[in-house]
């Protein structure tokens, strides 16, 4: 069983990944590191696996980017399992929690510096969108029509619920991180009394969503989200090839940033002429329209269909290692 670190932790910051199932989500942690040790070679790396993967990691040469490798209990070998437990997985004095299919665009010290006050936080909005762990499709309207998410918030005595990019969590207080951790868990549980659709519903995705449920727990306990969408100091985001300067290593990236944060959100649209027609609508509109190309801290590969480019860059940061762990066998 993964143990939770209290008195004593191994560092006093360290990034956290976890890897479990297929190990194309191995590879890809391996990515993410790779592209961090371009901008930070001090602060330690921990992976929690699960067996096979974490024997698949030591074979490889690749296990030696991470400083510490737990092995992930088959409870939390899934994404509610891990993040409803985030207690348990905090092995450094300040943890920064990541997804795996994270790639680091630029030097991080800022970004610990900026977190370093939160005893607990996640990246997100203030105020989450109406699709925010609902339907995705037209479905919406009806929501919409009924008021469903102001139900779910005065069935739960909330005022407000923010939205929760639980791609990246930042943690120091092991106490906190239990108590938000229950309160999510509790919120999961009682789900059929909400609005919130099932994650699996979604086409590609077999794993429920932790983020709706966390968002919650935030909102009751009067934890502060951390600013997803920041500017030119965004911790994160999302990777959309059409709006993104990028080359295959994610050596240089920049990625296209509308100020106005409805325009931003556009951009998620599948239908290409659909968005575009939209944007060109509402950016006539004086000041709606402007822009700036950010490099985030990290940018994310969160949309299944969005994922190509991460895929392969994943494939030859591990084929590199292969390569070397078989070139140094044959010269010993």
């Amino acid at each position: 069983m993964a143990k939770e670190i209290s008195d004593t932790t191994l560092a006093e910051e360290g990034y956290v990944y976890s890897a479990y199932g297929s190990e194309k989500y191995l590879k890809h942690a391996v990515a993410s590191v790779t592209s961090l040790r371009r901008y930070d070679k001090k602060r330690p790396a921990a992976i929690y696996c699960s067996s096979e993967l974490r024997a698949c990691l030591e074979k490889s040469e690749a296990g030696s980017l991470f400083e510490y490798v737990f092995d992930l209990p088959d409870e939390n070998q899934s994404i509610n399992g891990f993040k409803h437990n985030i207690h348990l997985f905090m092995p450094f004095e300040r943890n920064l929690i990541l997804d795996s299919d994270m790639i680091w665009c630029k030097n991080p010290d800022r970004l610990w510096l900026s977190l370093s006050p939160f005893p607990f936080t996640i990246t997100g909005n203030q105020l989450s969108d109406l699709f925010f762990g609902s339907s995705k499709g037209i479905s919406v309207i009806k929501d919409l029509i009924l008021n469903k998410r102001k139900k779910t918030l005065d069935r739960f005595g909330l005022t407000y619920l923010s939205r929760v990019q639980a791609g990246m969590i930042y943690a120091q207080d092991p106490d906190l991180a239990r108590r938000v951790s229950d309160e999510a868990k509790t919120y999961f549980s009682l789900r059929n009394e909400t609005h919130f659709r099932s994650r699996t519903d979604e086409t590609g995705r077999i794993d429920e969503s932790c983020e709706w449920s966390m968002a919650m727990a935030m909102s009751k306990m009067k934890l502060q989200v951390f600013p997803w969408l920041n500017g030119f100091d965004s911790p994160q985001l999302d990777f959309l090839e059409s709006y993104t300067e990028y080359d295959p290593d994610f050596h240089s990236v920049s990625c296209l940033y509308y100020t106005q944060r409805l325009v931003y959100d556009l951009k998620g649209l599948k239908s290409d002429w659909f968005r575009n027609l939209l944007i060109r609508l509402i950016t006539k509109i004086p000041g709606r329209g402007d822009y700036l190309y950010v490099t985030p801290y990290c940018i994310h590969f969160g949309w299944v269909h969005q994922k190509e480019p991460l895929n392969q860059f994943s494939v030859r940061c591990w084929s590199a290692f292969k390569k070397r762990n078989s070139l140094e066998k044959t010269a010993s």
